[in-house]
């Protein structure tokens, strides 16, 4: 595709978005974009196609019709690729899909949501680009597509006219963006209001990632790692952690990255944040209470761990994951 995004805006003619219904497509996601785009009023138009023209199956238990074959994709000023289940993500692309594809016009914005990324790896469109997908696929994808710059810890990446989106939610944040990018702030807060959805999101992906502790199976610091789980609220020098071990230093922290992938100083960091993650979502604690349950010195050390970890203050962690806000936090 081109370098530069051709927007089709106008007073006159709506911004055509066409989107592409893959085979095990995900509903939700699917409907994206007619909701967002469509709550702009007469500034877009959304239409929605199937490689062939004919019924798409979902990942549900049903099938849906579209109006649309893949001719309705020249005509675009904007694709979207929903995304689909993930036991249908390939490497390599069915040719229906890469003739679809083809019909695209140069310069064409293209969006993915979720495995929609794969997609545009698989066709080449993402090669030495910045692109995002759902986190839970990260690893899939770089080994697939290492020539691509995946960054799994982002909602989404707009790199002109290629953006990519990671899972569900997030397909909402990329249309907003872009009503945002094509006609302002205003307009976007107002499809927001009536979509009943924040205007944007604080933080990343980083936020909806459960971190597990490796198993008791995998390494001889099992047992040392559980002491410590009990007792993050105490300081836990390394020396302490070898101790409890009964390793020297330089053995405990060596057998320590090999078994658990990091230091133990920073996976002490990493479950201290884990934990005040639970206990910002399941209890009213005010923040310094927090901090001094899990560990860390102060609540602004707390504050600026959880920022560096998933980039969001307690407050709005909170307010994600509880709605509801006490005086305290």
């Amino acid at each position: 595709m081109g370098s530069e995004s051709t927007t089709g805006l106008s007073a006159d003619t709506p911004h055509r978005v066409v989107v592409l219904a893959l085979d095990g497509v995900y509903p939700f996601e699917l409907g994206i974009p007619s909701r967002v785009f469509g709550a702009a009023g007469d500034l877009y138009e959304v239409l929605t196609c199937s490689v062939d023209g004919g019924p798409v199956r979902t990942n549900s238990d049903f099938s849906v019709t579209v109006e649309h074959g893949p001719e309705a994709l020249r005509t675009a000023d904007t694709v979207v690729l929903p995304p689909f289940d993930t036991a249908q993500v390939t490497r390599e692309l069915r040719t229906e899909v890469t003739d679809a594809l083809a019909a695209v016009p140069p310069g064409t914005r293209i969006v993915s949501i979720c495995t929609g990324a794969f997609v545009l790896a698989a066709a080449g469109l993402l090669d030495g680009r910045p692109a995002t997908t759902h986190w839970a696929l990260a690893n899939v994808f770089r080994s697939w597509f290492p020539q691509v710059d995946l960054d799994p810890d982002v909602l989404f990446v707009d790199d002109g006219d290629l953006l990519t989106s990671a899972g569900a939610a997030s397909g909402v944040d990329v249309c907003l963006h872009l009503v945002r990018k094509d006609h302002g702030t205003a307009v976007a807060n107002q499809v927001a209001r009536a979509c009943v959805v924040p205007p944007w999101r604080d933080g990343g992906q980083a936020q909806y990632i459960v971190q597990p502790v490796p198993g008791r199976d995998s390494s001889g610091t099992w047992a040392t790692r559980q002491w410590a789980l009990e007792n993050l609220h105490e300081p836990l020098t390394l020396r302490e952690l070898a101790d409890h071990a009964r390793m020297s230093l330089r053995t405990f922290a060596r057998r320590f990255n090999e078994e658990v992938g990091m230091s133990p100083g920073r996976w002490l960091i990493q479950q201290r944040v884990d934990h005040a993650r639970q206990l910002l979502e399941s209890t009213d604690l005010a923040v310094d209470d927090i901090a001094g349950q899990v560990g860390f010195a102060t609540g602004t050390s707390l504050r600026q761990h959880l920022h560096a970890a998933i980039g969001v203050s307690p407050l709005a962690y909170r307010r994600t994951f509880r709605g509801t806000l006490s005086p305290s936090t």
